[in-house]
C-alpha cells in the first residue's frame, strides 16, 4: 500500500488547478479590523458540497458570528468536514493574524479504519497542531486524539455537539403501534445494521410487536441488495422499512414517528443522531463505548457493556439489543420524558453558541 503521504502528494498534483484557483480566491482574505467576533469557515458552507454531518453544526455559528470568508478574525474548522486544501488555509491564517479553532471529532484507529488509520490521522494531526484552540466533541474525542495524533500544546475545551431543541421536539405517542424502532445515520459497515434486524426477530419471537425503520446511506459495497436479502432471509419484509435518504429538514419528523433509537455503532465519538433522538423524546439503546456513556444517561437509555478495544471492533448481538429494548419496556414513557429533559438541559444549541463566543473572545484578547 502506498503511504498516505505519497498518495496525498499525488492527489495534490492532480488537484493542482483547483488548488491554484482556491489559493487565488483566498488571496483577498484579511483579518477583520472590527472589534467584534467575525468567523469564517473556509468555504465549507458555500462550496457546493451538501451540508450534512460535521458541517451542520457550523450553521448556528455562522448565524451568530459569520462575517464572510474575506474579512474574519477567527477561522473555524471541523475535522469531519474540512475546508478544501485546509493546510494551505491554516498557513494563510497564521500569516495574516487570523486565529484558528479546530473542532475535533473522531480519529482513525485500527478497529475502525484498519491500515487506513494513518490516512486520516496524518493530515488531521497536522491541522490540529496548527490550530490556536481545539474544541473536543467529547472526552473520548480528546483521549483518542491524544493517543493517535499526539499531545496538543494549546488551549482546549470539551463541548458536546448541540441540538436545536425548538426544532427537535417530541411527537405524539400513538397507542397500539407496538414498539417502533429506528436506526438512523450514515451506516459505514453492515454490522451497524444487521444486529438491529436480529433484535426485531428476537423481540417478535418474545411476543413484542416490534417494527424497525433503517434510515440513511449504506457505505459498504452493494449495501442495498445485501440489506434487502437479509430482511427477506429473516422474514421481516412486513416489519422493516427502508428510508435510503433523509434530509436535515426531514429528521425531526423521522424521530417523532418512532419510540426508541437503536445505535449499536462501536466507539462512536459524539453522534448527533443520538442527541437529536433524545431531544425528540426517544430513549437510546446502544453500545457502552466511545462517547456514548458521556451523552446517554441511565435515565434516558440503555447501553450494552462491551470491551473497548482500539484494535478489534466489537459487534453487538441482536439478543443484546433486544434485551436492552426490553429493559425500556414499561418505563418507555418515563424514559422518553427523561430523554427530552436531558437534551434540553445538556445539549442546547444556544448554550453551545455562547460557549463559543467566550472562546472566540478569549482568543482575540
Amino acid at each position: 500500500m502506498i503511504p498516505w503521504q505519497a498518495r496525498e502528494a499525488v492527489r495534490q498534483l492532480v488537484d493542482l488547478t483547483s488548488r491554484w484557483k482556491t489559493s487565488r480566491d483566498r488571496s483577498r482574505m484579511r483579518r477583520s479590523e472590527t472589534s467584534g467576533v467575525s468567523v469564517g469557515f473556509g468555504g465549507v458552507l458555500d462550496d457546493g458540497r451538501p451540508i450534512h454531518g460535521g458541517a451542520v453544526k457550523l450553521l448556528p455559528l455562522r448565524a451568530a458570528f459569520g462575517g464572510g470568508e474575506a474579512q474574519l478574525n477567527i477561522l473555524y474548522a471541523v475535522s469531519s468536514s474540512q475546508p478544501r486544501f485546509a493546510g494551505d488555509l491554516f498557513g494563510l491564517c497564521r500569516e495574516r493574524g487570523i486565529r484558528t479553532v479546530w473542532n475535533q471529532n473522531g480519529v482513525g484507529f485500527p478497529a475502525w479504519a484498519g491500515r487506513e488509520s494513518e490516512r486520516f490521522n496524518g493530515p488531521m494531526g497536522q491541522l490540529r497542531a496548527m490550530a490556536d484552540f481545539v474544541v473536543y466533541q467529547s472526552e473520548f474525542c480528546r483521549v483518542s486524539a491524544e493517543k493517535f495524533l499526539g499531545p496538543f500544546a494549546g488551549g482546549s475545551e470539551i463541548l458536546y455537539n448541540p441540538v436545536d431543541c425548538d426544532v427537535f421536539v417530541p411527537g405524539e405517542r400513538r397507542e397500539g403501534d407496538g414498539v417502533r424502532l429506528l436506526c438512523a445515520g450514515t451506516h459505514g459497515t453492515r454490522d451497524r445494521v444487521m444486529p438491529c434486524l436480529d433484535a426485531v426477530v428476537e423481540l417478535r419471537c418474545g411476543g413484542i410487536d416490534a417494527s424497525l425503520t433503517v434510515a440513511g446511506r449504506f457505505q459498504w459495497a452493494k449495501g442495498e441488495a445485501d440489506f434487502a436479502r437479509e430482511v427477506a432471509t429473516r422474514g421481516l419484509e412486513a416489519f422493516v422499512r427502508r428510508v435510503a435518504v433523509f434530509s436535515q429538514a426531514d429528521a425531526a419528523g423521522l424521530y417523532q414517528g418512532h419510540d426508541v433509537l437503536l445505535h449499536p455503532k462501536y466507539m462512536d465519538p459524539c453522534p448527533t443522531v443520538v442527541l437529536e433522538a433524545l431531544a425528540c423524546g426517544l430513549p437510546v439503546v446502544g453500545s457502552r463505548s466511545g462517547g456514548m456513556p458521556e451523552i446517554v444517561s441511565a435515565t434516558c437509555g440503555v447501553l450494552v457493556d462491551c470491551v473497548e478495544d482500539w484494535d478489534v471492533r466489537q459487534v453487538m448481538g441482536g439478543a443484546e439489543l433486544a434485551a436492552a429494548v426490553g429493559e425500556c419496556g414499561s418505563k418507555l414513557g418515563e424514559m422518553a420524558a427523561a430523554a427530552r429533559r436531558h437534551a434540553v438541559e445538556t445539549f442546547p444549541v444556544d448554550r453551545w453558541v455562547e460557549d463559543h463566543k467566550r472562546i472566540f473572545r478569549g482568543l482575540l484578547e
